[in-house]
């Protein structure tokens, strides 16, 4: 990698011409004791193992799965919360995964995180005022008089009445509380932001609120997002590209179209052909459900060659001794799996 870098006024070194965020083999592996009184030695949960992926600004990228993937460690990852065991996450050329605190904290800046629970990712003690100027704060972005001004501004920008800097979080609504996160988040300029789950803690009604804020301040920002969801209706709306993760891997990565209308994983066509379909109401036959069988294997313990053999109706005695790499199958389109294909006939539910 050319070390030529330029140094922007926030202090963050930056590689001409690279995309704004790479994960190359990034792994995220966590030391855990054996179970039971008789286990002996330590075990390793393989919670993120392996995972590519690119970001191009202003560009929104999905994340879905089942619950224990690996998403929200890879969105932990990315805003470097955790520090991965292994690979490379380069922000603007600039590999991050293992910088110090200190040389960290510019790209801190640049890279902001909305959580999944806006009831409990906020304090409690403080007022909105103070968790909204806070970032102000500590990456001086504003001086001591002006950070007020720039507070009620991010309120205002989120939807929220900007008189109420001085209230605290219990006064205001689980959809309220959500705005403030994302107030906070934008209140340091970023250029990235991980949104993990930001609405599947919220009311149906408040979830399209919500989503719609972020969208215009996606187009009205220019703001790159890496969205974690589960329900892939959101994902086809708000996405511009999407990762299907599936025991720590990404198994399937393409746009939003391809991905939706061509599957070519045999793990993706189950996750769309679970999508429920409104059409049913309406008296139209209901589409073959792809049904899996068996558990996730453990994290601690994949199985050997591809990690979806256990489950996959495809699978043959290739799937178990070759582990399939993440390969273009069709224009833009990559996918893990020795016999990928489009499937037969749609499995796309009319809700999506």
């Amino acid at each position: 990698m050319t070390t030529d870098t330029t140094t922007a006024k926030s202090g963050v070194k930056s590689v001409p011409g690279a995309p704004l965020l790479e994960l190359d083999n990034v792994k995220m592996h966590f030391k855990t004791k054996g179970d039971g009184m008789l286990s002996r030695g330590t075990k390793w949960v393989q919670a993120v193992d392996g995972v590519n992926l690119t970001l191009k600004p202003g560009e929104t990228l999905g994340l879905v799965g089942e619950s224990g993937c690996g998403k929200s460690t890879t969105a932990r990852l990315i805003t470097r919360l955790l520090e991965p065991t292994a690979g490379e996450i380069r922000y603007q050329g600039v590999d991050i995964a293992h910088m110090k605190e200190r040389k960290l904290r510019p790209y801190r800046r640049e890279i902001q995180l909305i959580f999944q629970d806006p009831y409990s990712s906020l304090n409690p003690r403080h007022t909105v005022g103070t968790i909204v100027g806070t970032a102000l704060r500590t990456h001086d972005m504003v001086d001591k008089k002006g950070e007020l001004a720039r507070v009620q501004e991010l309120l205002e920008l989120v939807g929220l009445n900007p008189e109420h800097y001085n209230r605290y979080p219990h006064e205001f609504s689980g959809g309220q509380r959500q705005r403030i996160g994302i107030a906070r988040a934008l209140a340091a300029r970023p250029k990235i932001i991980v949104a993990d789950e930001p609405v599947s803690a919220l009311d149906v009604s408040i979830q399209a609120q919500v989503m719609n804020l972020l969208e215009n301040l996606r187009k009205e920002l220019g703001i790159a997002f890496v969205f974690i969801a589960h329900d892939l209706g959101v994902v086809r709306h708000f996405c511009d590209r999407v990762a299907v993760m599936y025991l720590g891997r990404v198994v399937e990565e393409a746009p939003r179209n391809e991905l939706y209308e061509a599957p070519q994983h045999p793990y993706t066509q189950a996750l769309l052909s679970a999508v429920p379909d409104i059409a049913v109401v309406r008296g139209v036959p209901p589409k073959n459900r792809i049904r899996l069988v068996g558990d996730v294997p453990s994290p601690v313990d994949p199985p050997s060659g591809c990690r979806f053999r256990t489950r996959c109706w495809k699978a043959q005695d290739i799937c178990a001794t070759n582990d399939p790499a993440l390969e273009e199958k069709a224009p833009s389109q990559r996918v893990a799996c020795h016999f990928a294909e489009p499937p037969a006939e749609s499995i796309i539910a009319e809700a999506v």
